[in-house]
Parts: structure tokens; sequence; C-alpha cells
């Protein structure tokens, strides 16, 4: 396993849209241990492999709390079936868009499909701080960051505090 760069606003690979994968493999299997190891060392609680760099359909993601033992995820070719009316604001931030944080709002509920680690189809439900987290890992499959729900005006504001931070550093 390898701890890999993570991208930065405004990098424009973070715009690609990712492609589905084919297969699951040990070649996508070990980049998912390194999405994971990148993802728990950044840290984060979720991981798209774009933001590495890698534009494919694939996510990782852990929302257990850190004092108790990791819970991996990972989502392969991840899709939403279905999505609740009702939405909840979350205060979301972003591994590609650090030390920012903002509102944003989404479906409270979603339905989605996905291959896992073993690339078997699984479909469920997913609610609370794992509906806001897949639906915004896969913002990133399709060039979408956090940022993008907000108004021109924090965009920019944000994007500027993060390169002012780049050259800081």
């Amino acid at each position: 396993m390898a701890i890999r760069d993570i991208l930065i606003v405004p990098d424009p690979r973070l715009k690609q849209i990712s492609k589905p994968v084919e297969r699951v493999d040990d070649d996508l299997r070990g980049l998912m241990d390194d999405m994971l190891e990148t993802m728990y060392d950044a840290p984060g609680i979720g991981l798209a492999a774009v933001q590495v760099g890698v534009p494919q359909r694939v996510i990782v993601m852990d929302i257990s709390p850190r004092e108790g033992e990791p819970e991996p995820r990972y989502f392969v070719n991840p899709e939403i079936l279905w999505r609740s009316e009702e939405t909840e604001p979350y205060e979301e931030g972003c591994l590609s868009v650090p030390d920012i944080y903002d509102e944003v709002e989404r479906p409270a509920r979603v339905k989605l499909r996905y291959l896992n680690y073993q690339g078997e189809t699984i479909e469920e439900d997913a609610e609370g701080v794992f509906a806001v987290c897949i639906q915004h890992e896969m913002d990133h499959l399709d060039g979408v960051l956090f940022i993008d729900h907000l108004s021109r005006l924090k965009r920019d504001r944000a994007v500027s505090k993060v390169k002012k931070a780049a050259k800081a550093a």
C-alpha cells in the first residue's frame, strides 16, 4: 500500500468525468487499498479515485468514529437509484479543498447500487452522514466539488484561500 498525493483545487483533473470500471481485480483492489491509506493519512472520511489522479468510478469511505475500529467501505461504479425529496443541510469539507467548510443541502436519504471490494453487486439505503458522504464522493466522479454547490462568491473565496495557503506552504 502507498499514500498517494491528493489533488487540490484548482487542479483541472478534479473536473474530469470518471470512467466506469470494467471489472474488480487485484489491480483495482490495490488502488482502493492505496486510496484508503491515503484517506486515513489525510485524515478524511471519504475519497474518490479522481482525487488521487485516477479518473475511475471508485470511492473509499470510513464514517466510523475515529476512536473505534476502522470500518472501510468500497464503492465501484456507484449509482443512485432513488433520492428522497426531503433534504438536509450538512457542513461539508473536502480533502481537495483543504480547511474550507460550508453547508450543502442534499437529499436526506438515497438508495444506491455499487460493486464492493470483491466485485459483488450491492444495493442499500443510506441516510445521515453516510448519505451525505456518498453523494459528496459521487459528485467527484462527475467532476463536481462541494464548493460548486455554493454561491459563486463563496466558491471563488474558497479557491482563493486554498491558493493563498498553497503559496505560503
